[in-house]
Protein backbone atom coordinates (compact mmCIF):
# COMPACT_ATOMS: atom_id res chain seq x y z
CA UNK A 1 0.00 0.00 0.00
CA UNK A 2 0.83 3.70 -0.28
CA UNK A 3 1.90 5.39 2.37
CA UNK A 4 -1.85 7.63 2.27
CA UNK A 5 -3.24 4.31 1.96
CA UNK A 6 -1.67 2.89 4.77
CA UNK A 7 -2.64 6.16 7.35
CA UNK A 8 -6.52 5.75 5.75
CA UNK A 9 -6.23 2.04 6.72
CA UNK A 10 -5.09 2.64 10.28
CA UNK A 11 -8.03 5.16 11.42
CA UNK A 12 -10.27 3.79 13.50
CA UNK A 13 -13.59 5.57 14.68
CA UNK A 14 -14.44 6.78 17.84
CA UNK A 15 -14.82 3.62 20.26
CA UNK A 16 -18.35 3.02 21.54
CA UNK A 17 -16.98 1.57 24.70
CA UNK A 18 -14.68 4.15 25.82
CA UNK A 19 -17.42 6.98 24.89
CA UNK A 20 -19.79 5.52 26.58
CA UNK A 21 -17.71 5.02 29.88
CA UNK A 22 -16.51 8.33 29.47
CA UNK A 23 -20.06 9.75 29.59
CA UNK A 24 -20.95 7.46 32.28
CA UNK A 25 -17.65 9.18 34.24
CA UNK A 26 -18.87 12.47 33.52
CA UNK A 27 -22.57 11.84 35.19
CA UNK A 28 -20.64 10.14 38.29
CA UNK A 29 -18.58 14.32 38.62
CA UNK A 30 -19.64 15.81 41.92
CA UNK A 31 -21.31 18.49 39.11
CA UNK A 32 -25.37 18.74 38.28
CA UNK A 33 -25.08 16.22 34.65
CA UNK A 34 -24.19 18.33 31.75
CA UNK A 35 -23.57 21.02 33.66
CA UNK A 36 -19.77 21.38 31.76
CA UNK A 37 -22.04 21.88 28.26
CA UNK A 38 -19.77 21.74 25.42
CA UNK A 39 -16.59 21.04 27.47
CA UNK A 40 -17.98 17.55 28.45
CA UNK A 41 -18.75 16.43 24.48
CA UNK A 42 -14.99 17.32 23.82
CA UNK A 43 -13.66 15.27 26.20
CA UNK A 44 -15.99 12.22 25.55
CA UNK A 45 -14.76 13.00 22.03
CA UNK A 46 -11.33 12.46 22.79
CA UNK A 47 -11.66 9.30 24.82
CA UNK A 48 -13.47 8.25 21.96
CA UNK A 49 -10.35 8.81 19.90
CA UNK A 50 -8.41 7.63 22.13
CA UNK A 51 -10.07 4.29 22.54
CA UNK A 52 -9.56 4.73 26.65
CA UNK A 53 -11.54 6.79 29.62
CA UNK A 54 -10.34 9.19 30.82
CA UNK A 55 -8.08 10.26 27.80
CA UNK A 56 -4.47 11.35 27.93
CA UNK A 57 -4.13 14.87 28.79
CA UNK A 58 -3.88 16.86 25.16
CA UNK A 59 -0.42 18.06 25.99
CA UNK A 60 2.25 19.25 24.82
CA UNK A 61 0.61 20.62 21.87
CA UNK A 62 2.21 21.28 18.90
CA UNK A 63 1.56 23.88 15.75
CA UNK A 64 2.24 23.20 12.28
CA UNK A 65 1.68 25.90 9.80
CA UNK A 66 2.08 25.03 6.16
CA UNK A 67 2.84 27.76 3.83
CA UNK A 68 1.94 27.69 -0.17
CA UNK A 69 1.47 29.91 -2.42
CA UNK A 70 -1.59 30.49 -5.50
CA UNK A 71 -1.20 30.72 -9.02
CA UNK A 72 -4.97 32.18 -8.40
CA UNK A 73 -3.40 34.95 -7.18
CA UNK A 74 -3.39 36.30 -10.41
CA UNK A 75 -6.77 36.76 -10.90
CA UNK A 76 -7.29 39.70 -8.59
CA UNK A 77 -8.51 37.76 -5.98
CA UNK A 78 -6.99 39.55 -3.12
CA UNK A 79 -5.07 42.70 -2.73
CA UNK A 80 -1.89 41.57 -0.73
CA UNK A 81 0.92 40.56 -2.92
CA UNK A 82 1.99 37.04 -3.72
CA UNK A 83 5.39 38.30 -1.58
CA UNK A 84 3.43 38.17 1.87
CA UNK A 85 3.69 34.43 2.11
CA UNK A 86 7.04 34.14 2.49
CA UNK A 87 7.74 37.34 4.27
CA UNK A 88 5.15 36.09 6.87
CA UNK A 89 7.22 32.73 6.79
CA UNK A 90 10.23 34.77 7.48
CA UNK A 91 8.42 36.36 10.46
CA UNK A 92 6.87 32.91 12.10
CA UNK A 93 10.82 31.30 12.09
CA UNK A 94 11.32 34.97 13.93
CA UNK A 95 8.59 34.81 16.52
CA UNK A 96 6.96 37.80 15.33
CA UNK A 97 3.84 36.61 14.26
CA UNK A 98 0.44 35.86 16.12
CA UNK A 99 0.41 32.75 16.01
CA UNK A 100 3.85 32.73 17.71
CA UNK A 101 2.64 34.72 20.82
CA UNK A 102 -0.35 32.45 21.22
CA UNK A 103 1.77 29.50 20.98
CA UNK A 104 3.94 30.84 23.84
CA UNK A 105 0.80 31.92 25.77
CA UNK A 106 -0.20 27.65 25.93
CA UNK A 107 3.45 26.13 25.42
CA UNK A 108 2.60 24.80 22.22
CA UNK A 109 5.82 24.40 19.72
CA UNK A 110 6.05 26.21 16.28
CA UNK A 111 6.80 24.02 13.41
CA UNK A 112 6.35 26.01 10.08
CA UNK A 113 6.57 24.00 6.74
CA UNK A 114 7.48 24.84 2.89
CA UNK A 115 4.84 22.65 1.08
CA UNK A 116 4.88 25.28 -1.65
CA UNK A 117 5.81 28.64 -1.29
CA UNK A 118 7.07 30.62 -4.51
CA UNK A 119 10.90 31.38 -3.53
CA UNK A 120 12.92 28.83 -2.12
CA UNK A 121 13.96 29.10 1.72
CA UNK A 122 17.34 28.73 3.17
CA UNK A 123 17.56 26.02 6.10
CA UNK A 124 16.80 27.48 9.31
CA UNK A 125 15.22 26.51 13.04
CA UNK A 126 11.89 25.57 13.11
CA UNK A 127 11.78 25.24 9.29
CA UNK A 128 10.25 21.65 7.20
CA UNK A 129 11.17 22.18 4.01
CA UNK A 130 8.62 19.84 2.20
CA UNK A 131 8.22 21.95 -1.38
CA UNK A 132 5.83 20.26 -3.80
CA UNK A 133 5.84 23.36 -6.40
CA UNK A 134 6.38 26.74 -6.35
CA UNK A 135 2.82 27.14 -5.96
CA UNK A 136 -0.16 25.95 -7.78
CA UNK A 137 -1.44 26.37 -11.24
CA UNK A 138 -4.32 28.67 -11.69
CA UNK A 139 -7.17 26.86 -10.81
CA UNK A 140 -9.74 28.74 -12.84
CA UNK A 141 -8.20 27.85 -15.89
CA UNK A 142 -7.82 23.85 -14.90
CA UNK A 143 -6.21 21.49 -12.15
CA UNK A 144 -4.47 23.83 -9.31
CA UNK A 145 -2.28 20.77 -8.61
CA UNK A 146 -1.80 17.48 -10.63
CA UNK A 147 -2.89 14.04 -8.51
CA UNK A 148 0.96 13.35 -8.29
CA UNK A 149 1.40 16.86 -6.42
CA UNK A 150 -1.45 16.25 -4.02
CA UNK A 151 -0.09 13.04 -2.45
CA UNK A 152 3.31 14.08 -2.02
CA UNK A 153 1.36 17.19 0.01
CA UNK A 154 -0.35 15.08 1.92
CA UNK A 155 2.38 12.81 2.30
CA UNK A 156 4.47 16.21 3.32
CA UNK A 157 1.46 16.86 5.85
CA UNK A 158 1.77 13.30 7.35
CA UNK A 159 5.38 13.09 7.52
CA UNK A 160 5.15 16.36 9.83
CA UNK A 161 2.20 14.89 12.21
CA UNK A 162 4.82 11.99 12.44
CA UNK A 163 8.03 13.69 13.49
CA UNK A 164 5.53 15.80 15.66
CA UNK A 165 4.31 12.60 17.56
CA UNK A 166 7.06 10.98 18.26
CA UNK A 167 8.71 14.00 19.43
CA UNK A 168 6.41 13.93 22.18
CA UNK A 169 3.26 15.90 21.33
CA UNK A 170 0.09 14.97 22.50
CA UNK A 171 -2.07 17.48 20.15
CA UNK A 172 -1.75 19.04 17.06
CA UNK A 173 -2.92 22.06 15.89
CA UNK A 174 -3.40 23.07 12.22
CA UNK A 175 -1.80 26.42 10.87
CA UNK A 176 -1.40 28.00 7.31
CA UNK A 177 -0.31 30.77 5.69
CA UNK A 178 -0.75 31.81 1.79
CA UNK A 179 -1.97 34.50 -0.06
CA UNK A 180 -5.10 33.80 -1.62
CA UNK A 181 -6.37 30.74 0.30
CA UNK A 182 -9.29 31.98 1.18
CA UNK A 183 -10.15 31.73 -2.60
CA UNK A 184 -9.12 27.95 -3.34
CA UNK A 185 -10.66 27.14 0.56
CA UNK A 186 -13.93 28.46 -0.85
CA UNK A 187 -13.85 26.23 -3.90
CA UNK A 188 -13.36 23.21 -1.95
CA UNK A 189 -16.24 24.05 0.58
CA UNK A 190 -18.41 24.11 -2.81
CA UNK A 191 -16.74 20.76 -4.60
CA UNK A 192 -17.19 18.95 -0.92
CA UNK A 193 -20.76 20.67 0.42
CA UNK A 194 -22.91 21.70 -2.63
CA UNK A 195 -22.74 25.19 -1.59
CA UNK A 196 -23.04 28.24 -4.02
CA UNK A 197 -20.02 30.10 -4.55
CA UNK A 198 -22.07 33.02 -2.73
CA UNK A 199 -22.68 31.73 0.31
CA UNK A 200 -19.56 30.27 1.49
CA UNK A 201 -16.66 32.91 -0.71
CA UNK A 202 -15.87 35.50 2.21
CA UNK A 203 -13.98 38.83 1.98
CA UNK A 204 -10.24 36.89 3.57
CA UNK A 205 -7.77 39.44 4.29
CA UNK A 206 -10.50 42.23 4.02
CA UNK A 207 -11.46 42.73 0.63
CA UNK A 208 -13.91 45.41 -0.64
CA UNK A 209 -17.29 44.49 -2.52
CA UNK A 210 -15.60 44.99 -5.91
CA UNK A 211 -12.94 42.58 -5.37
CA UNK A 212 -15.70 39.72 -3.46
CA UNK A 213 -17.91 40.12 -6.23
CA UNK A 214 -14.62 39.25 -8.89
CA UNK A 215 -13.82 36.40 -5.92
CA UNK A 216 -17.55 34.79 -6.16
CA UNK A 217 -17.02 34.73 -10.16
CA UNK A 218 -13.30 33.25 -10.17
CA UNK A 219 -14.50 30.18 -7.32
CA UNK A 220 -17.40 29.62 -9.97
CA UNK A 221 -15.24 29.81 -13.07
CA UNK A 222 -12.96 27.06 -11.01
CA UNK A 223 -16.11 24.62 -10.06
CA UNK A 224 -17.18 24.84 -14.13
CA UNK A 225 -13.85 24.61 -15.86
CA UNK A 226 -12.97 21.11 -13.24
CA UNK A 227 -16.52 19.64 -13.34
CA UNK A 228 -16.99 20.85 -9.60
CA UNK A 229 -20.33 22.51 -9.96
CA UNK A 230 -22.82 21.86 -7.65
CA UNK A 231 -25.59 19.68 -9.00
CA UNK A 232 -29.35 20.61 -8.45
CA UNK A 233 -30.68 17.52 -6.49
CA UNK A 234 -34.94 17.84 -7.42
CA UNK A 235 -35.53 15.18 -4.66
CA UNK A 236 -34.47 17.58 -1.96
CA UNK A 237 -35.16 20.85 -4.24
CA UNK A 238 -31.44 21.41 -2.73
CA UNK A 239 -27.65 21.52 -4.70
CA UNK A 240 -25.41 18.97 -3.81
CA UNK A 241 -22.00 18.19 -4.18
CA UNK A 242 -21.09 16.60 -7.83
CA UNK A 243 -21.33 12.60 -8.56
CA UNK A 244 -18.26 10.93 -9.23
CA UNK A 245 -15.27 12.69 -8.48
CA UNK A 246 -13.04 11.10 -6.22
CA UNK A 247 -11.63 12.92 -3.05
CA UNK A 248 -8.07 13.05 -4.72
CA UNK A 249 -8.99 14.46 -7.90
CA UNK A 250 -11.41 17.33 -5.97
CA UNK A 251 -8.32 18.41 -4.11
CA UNK A 252 -5.90 18.51 -6.79
CA UNK A 253 -8.48 20.52 -8.62
CA UNK A 254 -8.97 23.33 -6.72
CA UNK A 255 -7.33 22.90 -3.45
CA UNK A 256 -3.81 24.52 -2.38
CA UNK A 257 -0.49 22.69 -1.62
CA UNK A 258 -1.28 23.66 2.27
CA UNK A 259 -4.71 22.44 2.28
CA UNK A 260 -3.27 19.03 0.85
CA UNK A 261 -0.64 19.17 3.47
CA UNK A 262 -3.23 19.71 6.11
CA UNK A 263 -5.87 17.36 5.35
CA UNK A 264 -2.68 14.51 5.32
CA UNK A 265 -1.69 16.21 9.19
CA UNK A 266 -5.04 15.76 9.94
CA UNK A 267 -5.44 11.87 8.74
CA UNK A 268 -2.03 11.16 10.03
CA UNK A 269 -3.00 12.70 13.47
CA UNK A 270 -6.37 10.64 13.51
CA UNK A 271 -4.45 7.45 12.62
CA UNK A 272 -1.78 8.14 15.45
CA UNK A 273 -5.22 8.73 17.34
CA UNK A 274 -3.57 12.46 18.26
CA UNK A 275 -6.26 14.49 18.82
CA UNK A 276 -6.56 17.50 16.32
CA UNK A 277 -7.60 20.87 16.91
CA UNK A 278 -8.96 22.89 13.69
CA UNK A 279 -8.10 26.40 12.65
CA UNK A 280 -10.23 28.74 10.76
CA UNK A 281 -11.70 28.14 7.01
CA UNK A 282 -8.47 27.13 5.05
CA UNK A 283 -8.58 23.91 8.20
CA UNK A 284 -12.02 24.06 7.32
CA UNK A 285 -11.71 23.21 3.97
CA UNK A 286 -8.50 20.55 4.28
CA UNK A 287 -10.85 18.51 7.09
CA UNK A 288 -13.68 18.44 4.25
CA UNK A 289 -10.91 16.51 2.09
CA UNK A 290 -9.77 14.62 4.55
CA UNK A 291 -12.84 13.81 5.81
CA UNK A 292 -13.83 12.42 2.31
CA UNK A 293 -10.75 10.41 1.69
CA UNK A 294 -11.70 8.48 5.40
CA UNK A 295 -14.87 10.03 7.14
CA UNK A 296 -13.87 8.38 10.65
CA UNK A 297 -10.86 11.28 10.58
CA UNK A 298 -13.83 13.49 12.10
CA UNK A 299 -13.94 11.65 15.46
CA UNK A 300 -10.51 12.80 15.87
CA UNK A 301 -11.14 16.55 15.43
CA UNK A 302 -11.98 19.34 17.36
CA UNK A 303 -13.24 22.71 15.72
CA UNK A 304 -10.98 25.41 17.88
CA UNK A 305 -13.06 28.48 16.55
CA UNK A 306 -15.71 29.53 14.00
CA UNK A 307 -14.07 31.93 11.99
CA UNK A 308 -15.79 35.30 10.56
CA UNK A 309 -15.76 33.42 6.86
CA UNK A 310 -18.92 32.72 5.80
CA UNK A 311 -17.49 29.14 4.19
CA UNK A 312 -16.74 27.89 7.63
CA UNK A 313 -19.54 27.45 9.17
CA UNK A 314 -20.90 25.56 5.75
CA UNK A 315 -17.52 23.18 6.42
CA UNK A 316 -18.07 22.89 10.31
CA UNK A 317 -21.66 22.24 9.73
CA UNK A 318 -20.96 19.42 6.78
CA UNK A 319 -17.85 18.04 9.16
CA UNK A 320 -20.81 18.06 12.68
CA UNK A 321 -18.37 19.83 14.64
CA UNK A 322 -18.94 22.53 16.88
CA UNK A 323 -16.78 25.32 17.42
CA UNK A 324 -15.16 26.32 20.75
CA UNK A 325 -14.57 29.72 20.34
CA UNK A 326 -15.95 32.36 18.46
CA UNK A 327 -14.61 35.87 18.50
CA UNK A 328 -15.07 37.19 14.78
CA UNK A 329 -11.12 35.89 14.04
CA UNK A 330 -9.91 35.91 10.20
CA UNK A 331 -6.10 35.61 10.66
CA UNK A 332 -5.12 31.98 10.21
CA UNK A 333 -1.73 30.75 11.12
CA UNK A 334 -3.63 28.39 13.45
CA UNK A 335 -4.37 30.97 16.07
CA UNK A 336 -8.01 30.32 16.89
CA UNK A 337 -6.90 26.36 17.15
CA UNK A 338 -4.00 27.74 19.30
CA UNK A 339 -6.82 29.78 21.65
CA UNK A 340 -9.03 26.92 22.12
CA UNK A 341 -6.47 24.05 23.17
CA UNK A 342 -6.80 25.54 27.28
CA UNK A 343 -10.22 24.71 27.04
CA UNK A 344 -9.23 21.12 25.55
CA UNK A 345 -6.95 20.39 28.32
CA UNK A 346 -9.48 21.46 31.16
CA UNK A 347 -12.24 19.25 29.66
CA UNK A 348 -9.83 16.55 29.86
CA UNK A 349 -8.21 17.72 32.81
CA UNK A 350 -11.69 17.27 34.84
CA UNK A 351 -11.97 13.76 33.49
CA UNK A 352 -9.00 12.89 35.98
CA UNK A 353 -9.27 15.19 38.50
CA UNK A 354 -12.79 15.98 39.61
CA UNK A 355 -13.99 13.68 42.50
CA UNK A 356 -16.87 11.75 41.69
CA UNK A 357 -19.91 12.10 44.39
CA UNK A 358 -19.18 8.37 45.90
CA UNK A 359 -15.00 9.21 46.16
CA UNK A 360 -15.94 12.69 47.20
CA UNK A 361 -19.13 11.73 49.92
CA UNK A 362 -21.11 14.09 48.35
CA UNK A 363 -25.10 12.92 47.87
CA UNK A 364 -25.85 12.79 44.47
CA UNK A 365 -29.88 13.66 43.66
CA UNK A 366 -32.40 11.28 43.71
CA UNK A 367 -32.82 9.73 40.20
Amino acid sequence: MTILEETIAAIRPADPAAVAEARAHQDRLTKPRGALGALEDVAVRLAGAAAVSPPPLPVPAALAIFAADHGVHARGVTPWPREVTLQMVGNFLAGGAVANAFAAQVGASVTVVDVGVAADLDPAPGLTISKVAYGTADLSRGPAMTPEQAIAALEAGMAVARDLVEGGARCLVTGDMGIANTTASAALICAFTGHDAAVVTGRGTGVDDETLARKVEVVREALRVNGLEPEWNGASGTLAPVSGVSALETLAAVGGLEHAAIAGFVLAGAALRVPVILDGVIAGAAALAAAAFAPDVVDHCVAGHRSAEPGHVVALDHLGLRPLVELELRLGEGTGGLLAHPLVCAAVRVMHEVATFDSAGVTDKEA
